[in-house]
């Protein structure tokens, strides 16, 4: 059988991540890998579209509504991790491969200078942090999508898993990247914002406002007013989960209309990484190896 073919994107993708094994890790039938192909990407982008547009409540454009599938100018450009359920039913055309049931968006530093940013910069003012930062190599994180059946502890820690493995294999020092509460009213967000603001501020060297035409307070009730209790409850899974990593968060919040969501700005030094966290994926990344 001839080898697929590969959009050039892609191609180049695959040439820089040589080294890396295919396999990221297992546990059980999950598999997490990066997509090798054009349609692993449409398969992500498809798990994207079911999670973002017709679970929650974003608004698609007519090339998304149409393809049914969540996707941007910024596909060609990132890594997408995937996992990969090898159990679960063959695809609508009975091939076997196994189902895309959660997927991330990466997108280095040096392959997003060459074309005009990260996607973060839309939102927060973090083009001054690293040019603060020469020495440091930045990783975006984004699009974290899990069907519902699969948000589970087993999911979420192939996923990091396989974050760990790409950033131990291209040295990344820095992460970042949008996460997001459901809602577009900052109001009934107020408690959640308010526990980020005064309990996991990225602070000193690692401080990032929002834009200011887009700029949202998070400065919503005093720190005495915060039930740390209830805030936590209130905060999606993969927000507790950064915060767990050990990460901060930037100043002010952003509303994205089109997402029906209101988002804040994760900043995580590998540096800072809680070390239980380290010791738990192991050094070298080896604990879910394949």
């Amino acid at each position: 059988m001839p080898p697929r073919r590969l959009k050039p994107a892609l191609r180049q993708r695959r040439l820089e991540n040589i080294g890396l094994p295919m396999t990221l890790g297992r546990i059980g039938s999950l598999e997490v890998r990066l997509a090798q192909t054009a349609k692993d990407v449409k398969q992500a982008q498809k798990l994207r579209y079911r999670v973002f547009y017709e679970e929650m409540a974003a608004i698609p454009n007519t090339l998304s509504l149409v393809s049914r599938r969540d996707r941007d100018e910024y596909d060609t450009l990132c890594d997408h991790l995937l996992v990969i359920d090898h159990a679960a039913a063959p695809d609508v055309a009975g091939k076997p491969g196994g189902q895309v049931v959660g997927t991330y968006r990466l997108l280095r530093q040096e392959i997003a200078a060459r074309h005009g940013g990260f996607y973060s910069a839309a939102e927060y003012a973090i083009d001054p942090l690293i040019a603060s930062h020469p020495g440091k190599n930045f990783l975006e994180l984004g699009r974290s999508c899990v069907l519902p059946a699969y948000r589970n502890k087993r999911t979420v820690e192939l996923l990091w898993h396989g974050i760990w493995t790409y950033v131990l294999h291209h040295k990344i020092d820095v992460m970042l990247g949008c996460a997001s509460l459901e809602g577009t009213e900052p109001s009934r967000l107020a408690l959640p914002l308010a526990f980020l603001h005064h309990h996991a501020p990225a602070e000193g060297e690692w401080r990032v406002k929002a834009v200011p035409e887009r700029y949202i307070s998070m400065n919503r009730i005093a720190k005495e007013g915060v039930d740390v209790k209830r805030a936590l409850q209130a905060l999606p899974p993969l927000i507790k989960g950064y915060l767990r990593l050990g990460a901060s968060f930037g100043d002010g919040a952003v509303i994205d209309h089109q997402f029906g969501t209101t988002d804040v700005l994760v900043v995580l030094p590998v540096e800072k990484i809680n070390t239980r966290y380290v010791e738990h994926f192991g050094a070298g990344a080896e604990r879910h190896a394949a």
